[in-house]
């Protein structure tokens, strides 16, 4: 049988460059232009040297970037094996961290897949979503930026009130609510603040009114997902959690994706980036670190603000809240390490609560 062609490609927002060898021969180097055309030509001309060398496998690999698996998708549709590389796990020295280039990284990209096909070598890929979880997260991730928006303009509003040193008074109340919205646009028509602040406070009022809206827009069509059968079950297995929201499940489903691809706990808590790091060397015992922080930060962002609420709400002889109330017990300086530990502990939960919902929904879904 015919070696296999391998073809590493640094990707870019307008150009491809490749490196392609069959077996252990000699690289050959091409450049193509990122565009609909290019990527066209460049699976006509996989196809021809495929054929030219007796029906060889091809197999490509690129890194992951802001690009999106469309290459991915492109491929593999065209009937080439296709790998996406994770970049912070392709080992790389410091001299090859200063001296950086397409070529370079394409040859490093080359090296790590010809150790995985010709030796066997794991091969630090991504898990590819499916296209329909793809656009699932937007959605999620639309409502998130937004919050971060409005958070944002709440901010500026406070700020500029505190540097022309207006109170809040007694009677509005706390928070945001109507009765002190009409007292930011009384404000606005007062001389207690002068023009500039008076018309800067009007745009940021405007601002937050259009955020408000599109924030309602969005949660109508969370409901739509909610109500989508891939989620229903899941969701309200996961909302019965203390502390989880809706939007807390559908950041947690939608950024995980298949549920089933972890096999333990372990697996889980890798992924989130809620495991420490490990410095284990000849004789130094091992010394635990900061989390790893890899894997998707907005699942870790959603389980913080979960595991505050959990903490401050639920039961007191809850697990969770003997377990931070216990790290916490041995130094009040460790909240921190505190909330992480609860945190790794609810995302085990919620994967649990996830698989159980799905096994329960199967048969209802094949009648």
């Amino acid at each position: 049988m015919a070696e296999s062609i391998m073809v590493a490609c640094d990707l870019h927002d307008r150009t491809m460059l490749l490196l392609m060898a069959q077996g252990r021969g000699a690289a050959e180097k091409l450049s193509l232009p990122n565009t609909k055309a290019g990527r066209l030509k460049l699976r006509k001309l996989l196809r021809t040297r495929s054929t030219e060398a007796g029906g060889a496998q091809v197999v490509f690999a690129y890194e992951a970037s802001g690009l999106g698996f469309g290459l991915y998708d492109e491929l593999t549709a065209a009937g080439f094996t296709c790998y996406v590389l994770a970049p912070t796990k392709i080992a790389r020295s410091s001299q090859q961290k200063r001296n950086k280039t397409d070529e370079k990284d394409a040859a490093l990209i080359l090296q790590v897949l010809r150790g995985h096909v010709l030796a066997g070598n794991a091969l630090p890929e991504v898990w590819v979503p499916k296209p329909a979880t793809r656009d699932d997260r937007e959605l999620v991730r639309a409502r998130l930026d937004l919050a971060d928006k409005l958070s944002s303009v709440k901010t500026q509003v406070r700020c500029l009130l505190k540097r022309w040193q207006v109170a809040r008074p007694p009677a509005v109340g706390k928070g945001w609510t109507k009765l002190h919205l009409a007292w930011l646009r009384g404000l606005t028509k007062d001389k207690v603040l002068s023009v500039g602040a008076r018309q800067t406070l009007e745009s940021l009022l405007r601002q937050l009114t259009f955020l408000q809206e599109e924030e309602e827009r969005l949660d109508k069509a969370l409901d739509r997902l909610v109500n989508d059968p891939r989620y229903t079950e899941q969701v309200y297995a996961l909302a019965r959690l203390s502390g989880v929201g809706v939007l807390t499940a559908l950041v947690f489903l939608t950024e995980i994706g298949d549920l089933w691809r972890f096999h333990n706990r372990r697996q889980v808590g890798a992924y989130l980036g809620l495991v420490p790091v490990a410095r284990e060397s000849g004789e130094q015992s091992d010394r635990k670190g900061h989390i790893t922080r890899q894997g998707p930060s907005h699942v870790r962002r959603v389980l913080c603000q979960a595991v505050w609420a959990r903490v401050r709400s639920d039961k007191e002889d809850s697990s969770d809240v003997l377990a931070y109330q216990r790290i916490v017990a041995k130094n009040p300086q460790h909240k921190k390490i505190a909330v992480v530990a609860v945190m790794r502990r609810l995302a085990v939960r919620m994967w649990h609560a996830g698989r159980n919902a799905t096994l329960a929904a199967a048969p209802a879904l094949t009648k």
